[in-house]
């Protein structure tokens, strides 16, 4: 047994002898002990898919997170990718052509459904379903589908991996960045025990004053880039 684990059976047994004390009854609530039963049992791996949560702080937090539930992806990497790519500018527009919060080519935007790559809703969804269909096609990796997303999925296969692009490489790093401030942040706005929120670090929430677009490219598929490496 861990040393949680211990200390969750420590206060169970402190709980019952004040239950018991005060009349309740010698057992806490049934859900506690399941609780604890479950606490005691293996971790098991969580599909990158299924991570669940939400983000807030953030341009059009609930529009990303109703697409993240609805393509069954994390919403934090929805919004550390939308953060990358347009810096939560629904009209932004790459010299490449690509448009809106999630830089749809228009070749993209069609395959996706979107007809308006400038509508936020439209924009996230279609963004966070090509995002799944990279993470499903490169076994649940965020790494690897970012790069996709970026570069092309053929780039990727191609090279087994992440490319050796300079722009493709920093783009999944500051992506994950993103993503990993947003999840901080949210954990941290969670209420703590007791109904006392947490405090939320300032640091924790990621500025959007980035410049507009990114530099990402993909050709047909996924965002622009000014690099044009081919998507197949």
């Amino acid at each position: 047994m861990n040393v949680a684990v211990g200390e969750a059976a420590s206060r169970v047994a402190a709980i019952q002898q004040m239950a018991t004390a005060l009349g309740m009854g010698p057992q806490p609530a049934a859900g506690f002990q399941q609780a604890l039963d479950a606490a005691q049992q293996p971790a098991t791996a969580v599909p990158v898919a299924a991570t669940g949560g939400s983000v807030s702080g953030m341009p059009y937090a609930a529009e990303i997170n109703a697409a993240a539930a609805k393509h069954g992806i994390d919403p934090a990497l929805l919004a550390g990718l939308v953060k990358q790519e347009s810096g939560f500018n629904p009209t932004a527009t790459s010299s490449a052509g690509a448009r809106g919060l999630t830089q749809l080519m228009p070749a993209t935007a069609k395959y996706l459904g979107v007809t308006d790559s400038t509508d936020p809703a439209q924009a996230l969804d279609g963004g966070a379903k090509y995002l799944k269909e990279m993470l499903d096609k490169f076994g649940g990796d965020p790494r690897l589908a970012l790069a996709a997303y970026n570069a092309g999925p053929g780039a990727v296969t191609r090279f087994g991996g992440v490319p050796p692009y300079a722009e493709t490489k920093a783009y999944v790093e500051k992506v994950l960045a993103n993503r990993d401030a947003y999840s901080a942040a949210a954990t941290a706005a969670v209420p703590a025990l007791g109904g006392m929120p947490a405090t939320m670090p300032a640091a924790a929430v990621p500025s959007s004053n980035l410049s507009i677009g990114s530099s990402s490219t993909s050709a047909a598929y996924g965002s622009s880039s000014s690099l044009g490496y081919p998507t197949t």
